[in-house]
Formats: structure tokens, C-alpha cells, sequence
């Protein structure tokens, strides 16, 4: 079985989001995707989420796409996920290229190119 991973906050979820859950999904049999906490967002992305984890976490889970959520807690944990989980693959927005290349070593790294017209920002942008 081939086990992706990939890790966001997903707030206000739309349909660039499912996109890329598809197709992460879609380069193996097993997805997780690692869920930015309310505290990492707080501290350490310095943004806020207008959803809480727990109700990002249940939307997740909520799509077909999705195998397993895992909190993300800290930058440097995907290293130790990777490992921890035997993952496969590492697959992150094509905003992130090359940010990732450390983990290489460990499993296949991916860049799927971001959804055009579409992001959290504008939404947030647009209801303003």
C-alpha cells in the first residue's frame, strides 16, 4: 500500500482544497493529511483560522479523499511523520516548491500546482 501525506490549516475550505486531496489521493492508496493546530497557526504560522481544528479536522474527514487527519503541531514534525508512518510520498502546493526537497532522502517529495482563482486569502479578501 503507498501512503501520501500532505499538511495545511484547510480553513474555509473550497474546491482548490478538494482538489489537491484528490489528487494527492490519486498518487496512492492511502492519504493523511496533517492538520495545522489552532496553537501551531496561533504561534508559529502567525495567522488565525476562522474554524477551529476540531471543526477542520471533521470537514476533512468528511471527503472521500481522506484516509486519516493527524494534528500538525510544529514545522518539524514531518520528518518524523514520514518515518512514523511510513509514508511514500510528501505532498504540499506548488507555492511550497522546493521547501520540502530536504525530505527527499526519505520518500518522494510532489508539488501539485495550485487551483488558479482560488484561494483562502481571496475568499477572505472578498467578504471583506
Amino acid at each position: 500500500m503507498k501512503k501520501v501525506i500532505t499538511y495545511g490549516t484547510f480553513d474555509l475550505l473550497h474546491y482548490g482544497h478538494v482538489r489537491l486531496l484528490k489528487r494527492a489521493k490519486e498518487l496512492g492508496d492511502y492519504l493523511i493529511v496533517g492538520l495545522s493546530t489552532d496553537q501551531f497557526n496561533e504561534l508559529q504560522k502567525h495567522k488565525e483560522a476562522y474554524n477551529t481544528y476540531a471543526e477542520r479536522k471533521y470537514i476533512l474527514e468528511a471527503i472521500r479523499y481522506v484516509d486519516e487527519v493527524i494534528p500538525e503541531q510544529n514545522w518539524d514534525q514531518k520528518a518524523t511523520d514520514i518515518q512514523k508512518y511510513g509514508i511514500d510520498a510528501f505532498v504540499m502546493g506548488d507555492d511550497w516548491r522546493g521547501q520540502f526537497d530536504f525530505l527527499k532522502p526519505a520518500c518522494e517529495v510532489v508539488y501539485l500546482a495550485r487551483t488558479p482563482g482560488i484561494s483562502t486569502s481571496k475568499i477572505k479578501d472578498d467578504l471583506k
